[in-house]
């Protein structure tokens, strides 16, 4: 049976803004493929963003939306989650909104491991807002703030993810669309914090700048170039330059904050003495 994408779109808010070449459509794509694979009804959902040209998405899909402020995407999911736990909560963000701006955020929630699924479009650049450095812009490329270059060295976001705790982290590429799916799949039905990182060509602000092409020639890049976890331990430091590792980097069960966060209202309810009108009683937790 063929897939109605556009039972999950917006259709007054099409055309879409994205440009020619970008690959922010084929993440979108995946996104409701997988929705759409686990059944998961439209109200049962919501779709949380900041500012960017990924932070788009959610005005073009018919889910319950939130369009935030730059980089506070997170936080108001939060709070979303807490108030509303059996929403399936998803934030897509891009590479500055996540871990510039909103970096803070991001690695607190890893570590908090509130159940969210985050959708991380990394596509090197700020594109939305004119091409500036982001803090995954390859050192060296050039951009509108670093027209001689970048001197700074790039996040790794997939291993900052890691390492502030999330319990599933993966990367792949739009051209690996496949893989795409399945990370994303297993994201949305993991327990906890899980981080999908994607690597997306934009041709516009980024692929002009540093002369690699349109978008075609930007995923025929990532086509020779993406090597998975396992092929990628056994290449040497000089092997691995300008090779995309991907894969699943995390996928682990601990407790989430959701858990953590009743067990200590329950401690604190069973501390508080009943209350007898007319008197007062001193909290004591």
């Amino acid at each position: 049976m063929i897939m109605d994408y556009l039972y999950y779109l917006r259709k007054d808010k099409m055309p879409h803004i994205w440009c020619d070449g970008c690959g922010n459509g084929i993440i979108l794509k995946s996104i409701l493929r997988v929705i759409d694979k686990l059944g998961w009804k439209k109200d049962d959902i919501a779709l949380v963003s900041g500012i960017g040209c990924s932070s788009r998405t959610p005005g073009y899909v018919d889910f319950n939306t939130l369009h935030t402020t730059h980089g506070r995407a997170l936080a108001f999911a939060t709070g979303l989650k807490i108030a509303k736990p059996n929403l399936h909560v998803i934030v897509v963000s891009g590479d500055g909104d996540s871990t510039a701006i909103g970096g803070n955020h991001f690695i607190h929630a890893c570590r908090r491991n509130i159940d969210i699924s985050m959708v991380i479009f990394n596509n090197y650049i700020y594109g939305m807002t004119g091409g500036q450095v982001s803090p995954t812009t390859p050192t060296g490329k050039k951009a509108t703030t670093a027209p001689y270059g970048n001197p700074d060295a790039p996040f790794d976001i997939s291993l900052l993810a890691q390492g502030a705790g999330a319990a599933f982290v993966a990367r792949t590429t739009v051209q690996q669309y496949a893989r795409m799916d399945k990370f994303i799949e297993m994201a949305f039905t993991h327990k906890g914090f899980s981080v999908v990182e994607v690597l997306t060509p934009c041709p516009t602000s980024y692929g002009r700048k540093n002369k690699e092409g349109n978008g075609v020639t930007m995923l025929e890049y990532q086509k020779q170039n993406a090597v998975t976890i396992e092929r990628a331990a056994k290449l040497s430091p000089e092997e691995l330059q300008g090779k995309l590792v991907t894969g699943i980097f995390v996928d682990r069960d601990q407790p989430t904050y959701l858990e953590r966060y009743d067990n200590v209202r329950n401690k604190a309810k069973k501390a508080i003495p009943k209350v007898r009108d007319g008197e007062n009683y001193a909290i004591q937790i």
